[in-house]
């Protein structure tokens, strides 16, 4: 009888023993897991990532060294020479992943060029339309394996009649028109997923965010807007190299990143939203840790962008700053270890020093317009005789 006593307290104890071992693991996969899968070594070839000028708005062509091509947004319909012409210049045939961060116009608005004119063998996005959209049936779209989603039909955004057309809705109606006549297929992203750029896997796209739930309007009363909220989020590796291309991510999509313990380190930040005020948060900036930031923000544009707050951090956390609207085009470059950045122009003026903005960027505001801005009218001159 003493025997099966014991036997049932070291049972109890083992069970116990377990429960706890269960619970540490658990914990530890959640503040200390890894990033994903170990890249291999880097192949010691040349990766380029080229943040192109686009005025107000992004688009960056990364190309790595076994040719594999990747396009992140495509600036709006007026720039859609600019990414053309880059394509041309760096022999890029075809392209393996066309990334559409947000449905705004200054983000894909030049996409349904970019799909008409080259072939596009994968489009990624968020999955999320315009807030003014409603759903009718279409073309499903696929996971990350190529598998259709479901069985019924995928439903693509249709606008409301009832509501005038804005100018986010009919960008992206063209640019799905344009997903479904090139037949690239179609990738809802979800965090965790990677996209390898290279045949052994040593470069890679691994995407962050969004992370479900998507935000709505009502979180969005302190500032920003919700399509930028429920932007994709990237990170781009390479050997040692990284780079972080968060879209145009607001500080409420970087708290949910900093609050799920994602591995947000990278050596070069492409800084949310042009430069936004309601971005790139000193909290985020620590964790990141970046060495050096690049901005896409046109001259002329209405909102301050970028704000000297955000200008202010950078400066203070000692990272080196570029910025398209003052250097132009900005090419990075790396094996897979140290990395270096030109720019295609010069600039005398202080890379820190911010623009004084006339509207707020921010959906609480009202309208917002998207796209480059250019120059402001020139004013008549007066003519002899004229106050």
């Amino acid at each position: 009888m003493a025997q099966q006593g014991r036997g049932r307290g070291c049972g109890c104890l083992l069970v116990v023993l377990a429960l706890a071992a269960a619970a540490a693991f658990g914990v530890y996969f959640k503040l200390y897991r890894p990033k994903g899968p170990r890249l291999p070594s880097a192949s010691g070839g040349e990766l380029q990532v080229h943040v192109l000028d686009v005025g107000q708005g992004d688009a960056i062509l990364i190309i790595a060294p076994d040719g594999k091509a990747a396009l992140v947004d495509a600036g709006d319909a007026a720039h859609a020479s600019v990414v053309r012409d880059a394509l041309n210049r760096y022999g890029v045939q075809h392209l393996d992943y066309f990334v559409a961060t947000h449905p705004h116009p200054d983000h894909i608005g030049g996409a349904a060029d970019v799909l008409k004119t080259i072939k596009v063998l994968n489009v990624l996005d968020s999955g999320i339309p315009p807030p003014d959209f409603e759903e009718s049936a279409a073309t499903p779209a696929q996971n990350a394996k190529g598998k259709t989603k479901g069985q019924s039909a995928k439903p693509t955004p249709k606008p409301r009649a009832s509501k005038a057309q804005l100018p986010t809705t009919k960008t992206y109606t063209e640019f799905r028109a344009a997903v479904q006549q090139s037949g690239a297929q179609l990738v809802h992203v979800a965090p965790g997923q990677h996209y390898d750029l290279s045949s052994n896997g040593d470069v890679r796209l691994t995407v962050l965010a969004p992370i479900p739930p998507p935000f709505t309007k009502d979180q969005m009363r302190a500032g920003g807007n919700e399509p930028n909220a429920n932007s994709v989020v990237l990170q781009l590796d390479y050997g040692n190299f990284s780079l972080l291309l968060p879209g145009d991510a607001e500080a409420q999509t970087e708290q949910r990143l900093l609050s799920t313990n994602a591995n947000i380190t990278a050596r070069i930040l492409k800084v949310a939203h042009h430069g936004s005020k309601y971005a790139t948060s000193d909290e985020f900036l620590r964790h990141v840790k970046p060495e050096a930031a690049i901005i896409s923000v046109s001259e002329f544009n209405p909102y301050g962008q970028p704000a000297q707050s955000v200008l202010d951090r950078l400066k203070a956390a000692g990272i080196k700053l570029y910025r398209t609207d003052l250097q132009g085009e900005i090419t990075l470059t790396s094996k897979g270890d140290d990395y270096e950045i030109k720019t295609m122009k010069e600039t005398k003026g202080d890379l820190y020093t911010g623009r004084a903005g006339t509207k707020d960027d921010s959906a609480r505001s009202g309208f917002i317009a998207y796209g480059d801005f250019g120059p402001p009218p020139r004013q008549p001159k007066k003519t002899s005789g004229q106050r």
